[in-house]
């Protein structure tokens, strides 16, 4: 009878260990969320900066004249 108690110790132990586990894992997810939310609210507002900004004067690739030696 005192090992069957043991063991039911033990698993009980192991359980508790577990439940702390997944509520600090939890936790954290919890806070990567939050963090993954204010990042793409930022790349937001910079996606919105970038398409504001006037387009710059230099020249594509595409519209450069060839150098004079083509």
């Amino acid at each position: 009878m005192q090992g069957v108690q043991e063991q039911i110790e033990e698993l009980q132990t192991k359980l508790a260990f577990q439940e702390l586990t997944v509520e600090e894992l939890n936790q954290e997810v919890i806070k990567l969320n939050q963090l993954i939310g204010h990042q793409q609210q930022q790349i937001q507002l910079l996606i919105g900066k970038l398409k504001a900004m006037e387009p710059s004067n230099i020249a594509t690739q595409a519209e450069e004249t060839p150098p004079p030696h083509y």
